[in-house]
Order: C-alpha cells, then sequence, then structure tokens
C-alpha cells in the first residue's frame, strides 16, 4: 500500500512541476467555457434589417416603430424600389428586408387584410428563420392590440407555454454541452500522454520492474486527475452559475457524484487511448482528433440524435458524453432525481468499468 501511495504522490509531483500541464488542466477550461458561453448563441440581438415602405401610412409607421424598438432589430436603412433589394444584400450587412404593399392600411381597413413580404438572407439559414419568427411575434403581438376590441366568433387561439426555458436562453443549451465537452476532452486528454509519457522518459522500464500491479498503476495514473478534475468542474459549474445565471433545479450532491462518474470514464478512457499509443504525438491527436468530432456531433449538445440517420443514432449510444448531458440537463434545468436518470448513470457505470478493465488488459509488462 505504502509503495501504491507514493506512486500516486509521484504522479501529482510530476503534474504541479510542468506547468504546460496546469495551464491546459486549468487555464484551458475556463477560457473555453467564457468563450462558448458567450459567443455560441441562437439568439439575434440587433439585427441590421432595411425597410421599403410602398404605402408609407400611419400603420406601417407604427409597425416600423415597433419592430425598431424591440432589441432584436435596428433599423439599417429605407430603401426607394425593389430593385435596389439585391444590393442592398449583397453589401452583406443587412439580413431582412420589409416589404410593405402599396394602400397598407388602406387593405387593412376595406379588406381586412394587408401584405407585408418578410425577405431575409439565408445564406445562414438559422439566423434567417429566426429573424423570421421574431418579425412575426412582433406582427402578432400588434394584431392583438389592433383587435382588443373587435370579437371574432369561434376564433382558435394557441397558446405556447415554455417549461424549464421559458426566455428560450441558448446559454441553457450550450453551457451543459460545453461542459461535458471540456471535462470529455480535457480530462482524456491529459491521461492518454501520461503513460505514452513514461515510454519517451525511458522510465517506463522502471514502472514494468516496480512490484506494482498494472491495476495499481492504472488507478494510480487516474487518481491526482480526478481530485484535478473535480475542482475544474466546480469552477465550470460556479462560473455556469454566476456568469451565465445558469439555474441548478436539482440536487448540487447528485451533480457532483454524476460529475465525478463522467470524469472517471473520461480519464479510463484516456488511460486506454495511452496504452495502446507509442508517442505522446499519437496519444494527443487520438484524444483530440478521435473523441472532439463524436462528442461535439454525436452527442446531442448542438444537433439532436433523433433527427439523425439511423446508424448514427445507434453509434452515438457508445459516446459516454450523450449520456451525460441527459444526465447534467435533467439535473440542472428539470430538477430531476436518480430515479428518472438512473439507466443513463448505470451506462456511464458500465463503459468507465470496461473502458478500465480494456486498459489494464492493454497495458503491456513487457517493451517491444
Amino acid at each position: 500500500m505504502k509503495r501504491f501511495i507514493g506512486f500516486i504522490k509521484k504522479e501529482f509531483y510530476h503534474i504541479f512541476r510542468d506547468r504546460r500541464s496546469l495551464f491546459i488542466l486549468f487555464g484551458m477550461p475556463i477560457a473555453q467555457i467564457m468563450l462558448f458561453g458567450f459567443a455560441i448563441t441562437n439568439e439575434i440581438n440587433n439585427i441590421d434589417i432595411a425597410v421599403l415602405d410602398h404605402s408609407k401610412d400611419a400603420t406601417t409607421e407604427e409597425i416600423i416603430h415597433k419592430i425598431s424598438a424591440s432589441k432584436y432589430f435596428s433599423i439599417n436603412q429605407f430603401i426607394n424600389k425593389e430593385s435596389d433589394i439585391e444590393s442592398v444584400f449583397k453589401k452583406g450587412k443587412v439580413k431582412a428586408v420589409l416589404n410593405f404593399e402599396k394602400d397598407f392600411s388602406k387593405n387593412l381597413i376595406k379588406n381586412h387584410k394587408a401584405n407585408l413580404q418578410i425577405i431575409t438572407d439565408a445564406t445562414d439559414p438559422n439566423t434567417a428563420n429566426t429573424i423570421s419568427n421574431y418579425v412575426n411575434a412582433i406582427l402578432i403581438q400588434y394584431q392583438k392590440e389592433l383587435n382588443k376590441n373587435i370579437s371574432i366568433p369561434y376564433q382558435i387561439v394557441p397558446q405556447t407555454r415554455m417549461v424549464y426555458n421559458p426566455e428560450l436562453k441558448s446559454v441553457y443549451m450550450f453551457v451543459p454541452g460545453v461542459m461535458t465537452i471540456i471535462l470529455m476532452l480535457v480530462s482524456a486528454m491529459m491521461t492518454s500522454i501520461s503513460i505514452t509519457k513514461e515510454k519517451e522518459l525511458g522510465t517506463m522500464e522502471i514502472l514494468l520492474v516496480s512490484p506494482i500491479k498494472p491495476i495499481q498503476v492504472i488507478v494510480g495514473k487516474v487518481f491526482p486527475y480526478i481530485f484535478l478534475s473535480v475542482i475544474n468542474a466546480v469552477v465550470i459549474v460556479l462560473l455556469s452559475i454566476f456568469i451565465f445565471k445558469m439555474p441548478v433545479q436539482g440536487s448540487l450532491f447528485l451533480l457532483g457524484l454524476e460529475s465525478i462518474l463522467f470524469i472517471i470514464s473520461a480519464l479510463a478512457l484516456g488511460i486506454l487511448i495511452s496504452t495502446i499509443s507509442a508517442t505522446q504525438q499519437t496519444a494527443m491527436m487520438i484524444s483530440l482528433m478521435g473523441l472532439m468530432l463524436p462528442v461535439i456531433l454525436l452527442s446531442g449538445f448542438i444537433f439532436p440524435i433523433s433527427s439523425m440517420p439511423l446508424p448514427l443514432q445507434v453509434i452515438s449510444n457508445i459516446i459516454p458524453a450523450k449520456w451525460f448531458i441527459i444526465i447534467i440537463k435533467g439535473i440542472m434545468l428539470k430538477g430531476v432525481g436518480l430515479q428518472y436518470i438512473w439507466k443513463e448513470t448505470f451506462i456511464l457505470l458500465g463503459m468507465t468499468i470496461f473502458f478500465i478493465a480494456l486498459s489494464v488488459k492493454k497495458y503491456k509488462i513487457r517493451l517491444e
């Protein structure tokens, strides 16, 4: 036992002496959570739009004022003819043009119907769709105010209520995903170079001739990073709560336990990569390139898994990040307990045991 504790102490000394490793372990996660939290968003604010008003009456002026008064849009310019629309879009600043038909107010009063064309720059489809939805929402609100004293028989008025994220803040979606990516990549990357580093420095022979068993070597390599990654997770959660106002509806204790389980699974995966890699460069490439794309694309972080082709849906089940994102969203946003996320927890636990067992099996007791 003394040898094992001494081995763990040695690993701590190695980590704290390597300033680059400490920067990767603590500096990168903070920088990434701040960058992703502020930069990645599907909301729009102060989008420049242009207006082509053929009518120029009191009603169109009122609608234009309501749109410009919102935080979402800024009226960049007024244009006089439809032939100018293409040139406005080509300049790249304006993302949408509102085209009011001639005699807009007159048609609204006489025919109870008037046309407003929303022309968007669809080179960015998501932004174009969001702009259209926001303008429609403002118009619907204007119509409600206009018709508040008019009763229409058999009118069906749908009412939408958003639960867990009523303000539709994109940060509620991205912070759990970014937290998952950071813990997965940093943990796996740091441990993936641990055994390969011993090989390159020529100290692997000392480990092989020592009385320490392979399982003790694996656990000893992983343990210091568990401690340091838990600190990382605490920092990320605190940043999420105090900087991005991310709610934690569920148990912080359960969130901590689930985070530790995910960290151990990521570290075990990193050790597995380390045992099958000959050099630190190879291990780094596998942990970065081999994990980054699957974690981002197949975890449900950005794209819904249910919308993917069936083969990709099946492959996504072997991505640990997918299950942790379900867990963390359930705890933080829905306030669920273990009775609702036991399946995902059991899958993560099974993956962790599998990675550790395979690492022990792949651990070579002889140098080739």
